[in-house]
């Protein structure tokens, strides 16, 4: 019966949920968690989170066996898509490696921080009209979410607590494989002022020759807030320039 229930539900996928389940069979829940928990004492499944399992191929051991992060991301919340660090990693505009995984949401979730077979994972939810800029990849033949590469930049100058800071997202800027077009058409398009600082500085010193509107604040932003807030401004962008940007020179 239980390897029954297993081959019926895999056939919607490798993870599902315990109201998938309880829909499909119409097993009591009370039954049905029971059934679960002895699949799982079986290594049959593994608990993702509360709620929701990873079947287990048969001719691998409990504990041994796990999708790509990318994939199990994906199921966590819906709508998602892999984004900031994790995105800027995927495309291979830097050479670090997040050692969380970074996922944009419009949806609230409980806990925006898990880990899930021993890997962090960050849910940050974003206003609806932020939302863009999507593609889907296919991992592991599962189709995934993940912010282009010019949603990337812009979301990392957005929030750049989730991208390792201003200096990352420079080196990405710095490659040249992004579209400037719309790169310039979604700093415009995700409504934040810092922003379109932090790229319209950045493209300065870089070369890039963007459209973005001149600033009428008065007001001086930091330009990585990750950092102490001590260092030269720039008035064209009002900003201040709280790291030390001769790595610039040194990029390739």
């Amino acid at each position: 019966m239980t390897i029954q229930i297993l081959k019926s539900i895999a056939k919607e996928g490798q993870v599902f949920s315990f109201d998938q389940l309880y829909r499909k069979t119409h097993i009591k829940k009370e039954a049905l968690s029971v059934i679960l928990s002895r699949l799982e004492d079986h290594g049959f499944i593994e608990r993702i989170e509360k709620g929701k399992y990873l079947i287990i191929p048969l001719d691998s051991e409990k504990g041994s066996y796990t999708l790509h992060e990318f994939v199990i991301g994906s199921y966590l919340i819906e709508p998602s898509a892999i984004s900031y660090w994790s995105a800027l990693h995927y495309y291979g505009l830097t050479e670090q490696i997040p050692r969380t995984v970074f996922l944009q949401t419009t949806e609230r979730k409980k806990k925006s921080r898990l880990n899930i077979f021993g890997l962090d994972y960050q849910i940050v939810r974003i206003k609806n009209e932020k939302f863009y800029g999507l593609r889907k990849e296919w991992i592991e033949e599962v189709p995934v979410s993940i912010t282009d590469k010019e949603k990337t930049i812009i979301d990392c100058l957005d929030k750049p607590q989730y991208s390792g800071g201003i200096i990352e997202v420079t080196k990405a800027l710095k490659t040249g494989l992004l579209d400037q077009e719309k790169l310039n058409e979604y700093a415009l398009k995700i409504d934040n002022l810092s922003v379109v600082r932090r790229l319209g500085y950045l493209c300065d010193k870089i070369g890039f020759q963007l459209a973005l509107p001149p600033i009428k604040s008065k007001k001086y932003l930091l330009l990585d807030p990750t950092m102490p807030s001590k260092g030269p401004v720039n008035p064209k962008w009002r900003m201040i320039i709280n790291l030390d940007t001769t790595f610039l020179d040194d990029l390739e």
